[in-house]
């Protein structure tokens, strides 16, 4: 924003100028009109109509150029800082990002629009009251020292009420922000729940719940915009007394005949440019309150810059995966607790346990999607904290317990993470076929967010027909056999047995005897509960 903030500057010293020069002028016309009558032909003033024409279309134009330099700065600046917290959310483990989704979605939707008006009308008048305001003082002084006095006086009334108000007016901005973020949340999970309460005949439950939010965040806008007016309000009555004890000290001194017509409307002409840009200020601030609020917690979710990740690569193919006291603090404790064990290749090795024990973050953490709050994950002895992890996740196929589909075709949605190697038996393996026989456009079917479209279970095998047809040395999978019926389980289960005996390595969370059947090894996982305060 630097160059559009020095280039509103420049506006700005011109607008001043022009202001300053037209009042002036037009005082100097005004003046001379009425004490010499034979000056009073418009041949005699056009020169000096000319230089007033000339101030006031130079001051539109600069006013028409910062408003354009503005918006530009605006739009620059929210699509810099919403990229930002975009990338800065989605590098998050998938914990934090559950989280702070709301909170990002609310501000990079809506919030950040917010700033508009912060940059296009409310940096304006601040650079104007920055330039405007001193310098017509000091030209009101030429003038006049009494009328300067006068305005120096006057002059800090306005800032001291625009902070008093202005200190209430973030609070409620705050609120405000915050009643949108649940409203907004509260919102997107009933929308993206409705078929499920419609199932279960309770699409009307939440009902009561969501006007409760719209009429805390209805009670939350409103009381902002009852400070704004009210604000607006001091500000202006402010103003137009000041205006008016500098006025009524001009037209005295002038019936008595103590300063010349000329100086006394130069001054009466200038008054209005000392206070319009404070005003202005305390206008705007309102508006743009809002839009800094968004981008205070749009800062706080970009957060401190990432710990850069390392450089050293390996190769997962035919290398043992060691894990050596692996603990993950969660919010109940350490799950995995102290976790040591040899993952081999070309062996499947079943992670059990009782839920909640540490199952999936295991997986996380040998993905490097999760920090071990100690011990550590190796392969081949490097670290996977040390690992480049762009070039360890190309040799990883993860399936997650619930798999990662994003609106589009089935076929954008097999080739998510990469064309697949073998598809065909990848599908018959997973009885992704017969899904594909049911859907309407085959390959071409259109999914919605989260695979609407698509029962679990043809989700599940979509997701298993996407890492099954992976080329990748090492598969992580987390319930692989899910919403599946027995018959397309064994297939499943066939399928890795045969591609761990190729020589990758398979390691699948599981609790079923099936899965736990084709273990070569089976490893439980153990949490650690912090015990309970005996004194709560």
């Amino acid at each position: 924003m630097r160059r559009f903030l020095l280039a509103m500057v420049g506006c700005g010293v011109v607008i001043s100028g022009c202001a300053i020069g037209s009042a002036i002028v037009l005082a100097h016309i005004v003046s001379q009109v009425i004490t010499e009558p034979s000056t009073r032909s418009v041949g005699h003033w056009s020169p000096l109509l000319a230089t007033l024409a000339l101030l006031w279309a130079v001051r539109t134009l600069a006013h028409w150029l910062q408003a354009r330099l503005g918006q530009r700065g605006a739009t620059t600046v929210i699509a810099e800082l919403s990229g930002r917290v975009l990338g800065a959310v989605t590098a998050r483990s998938p914990g934090q990002l559950a989280t702070e989704r709301d909170a990002a979605a609310t501000v990079v939707t809506r919030g950040l629009d917010g700033l508009r008006p912060y940059f296009t009308a409310y940096l304006p008048a601040l650079v104007l009251a920055v330039v405007l305001t001193p310098v017509t003082v000091l030209v009101i002084a030429g003038y006049d020292r009494q009328a300067a006095v006068l305005v120096v006086i006057t002059l800090p009334l306005i800032p001291v009420f625009m902070v008093l108000i202005g200190l209430a007016t973030a609070d409620r901005s705050t609120a405000a922000l915050s009643a949108m973020t649940t409203l907004q949340a509260r919102l997107l999970d009933l929308i993206a729940g409705i078929p499920t309460l419609r199932a279960l005949g309770r699409a009307d439950g939440p009902q009561q719940r969501i006007a409760e939010l719209s009429d805390a965040q209805r009670r939350s806008t409103m009381a902002t915009l009852r400070i704004a007016f009210l604000s607006s309000l001091v500000l202006e009555l402010l103003a137009t007394l000041s205006v008016a004890v500098v006025a009524v000290s001009i037209g005295l001194r002038l019936v008595f005949g103590e300063m010349s017509l000329t100086a006394g409307l130069t001054v009466l002409l200038l008054l209005p440019d000392v206070y319009w840009p404070l005003r202005r200020i305390g206008v705007e601030f309102h508006a743009a309150e809002e839009g800094r609020a968004a981008a205070e917690q749009a800062f706080a979710l970009i957060g401190e810059p990432a710990a850069p990740t390392g450089d050293r690569t390996v190769t997962a193919r035919g290398a043992a995966i060691h894990l050596d006291q692996l603990r993950v603090a969660g919010r109940d404790g350490d799950a995995p607790a102290g976790l040591t064990a040899r993952i081999e290749p070309g062996q499947v090795t079943v992670l059990t346990g009782v839920n909640g024990a540490g199952k999936s973050t295991t997986l996380a953490a040998l993905a490097g999607l999760a920090a071990p709050t100690s011990g550590q994950v190796t392969v081949a002895g490097v670290s996977v904290t040390a690992l480049d992890l762009p070039a360890w996740w190309a040799q990883l196929s993860w399936l997650p317990q619930r798999p990662a589909l994003v609106p589009g075709t089935v076929a954008d949605n097999l080739a998510l993470f990469g064309e697949l190697t073998d598809f065909g038996a990848a599908s018959a393996a997973a009885g992704f076929e017969e899904v594909l026989a049911e859907l309407p456009d085959g390959l071409q079917t259109q999914l919605g967010r989260g695979g609407v479209g698509l029962s679990l279970g043809q989700r599940q095998r979509l997701g298993l027909a996407r890492t099954l047809g992976s080329a990748a040395p090492v598969l992580l999978l987390d319930e692989p056999t899910a919403h599946l019926d027995a018959a397309t389980e064994q297939r499943v289960l066939r399928a890795l047995v045969t591609r761990a005996r190729s020589g990758a390595t398979i390691v699948v969370v599981g609790h079923r005897p099936a899965v736990l059947a084709i273990g070569d090894q089976v490893i439980t996982v153990r949490s650690e509960r912090p015990a309970p305060c005996a004194h709560c």
